[in-house]
């Protein structure tokens, strides 16, 4: 199993809330902003477009580059930050 990060950790620990779309993990501060000049600026929004793509690895990593610009790596711990959430929470 892959480590993962305290951010990771940290979201994945207690329910969502109003959270900021930063407190995603692979979610820094650049992505952050292009994310909220799309409007996706609370991690609920983009749950939602998640849960939209219906928790689809592959359309929701390509939604998240065309939207953000995101990288692989943060492509990766994005989704799984929110799967992982989901399996937890819903």
């Amino acid at each position: 199993m892959s480590s993962t990060s305290q951010k990771h950790r940290n979201f994945v620990a207690e329910p969502m809330g109003e959270k900021s779309v930063n407190a995603l993990a692979g979610v820094g501060e650049v992505l952050g902003k292009r994310l909220e000049s799309k409007g996706f600026d609370k991690a609920y929004v983009v749950l939602g477009q998640f849960l939209v793509l219906k928790k689809d690895e592959e359309l929701f990593r390509d939604w998240l580059k065309d939207v953000s610009g995101a990288n692989c790596k943060q492509q990766q711990d994005c989704y799984t930050c929110l799967k992982e959430w989901c399996d937890a929470f819903l």
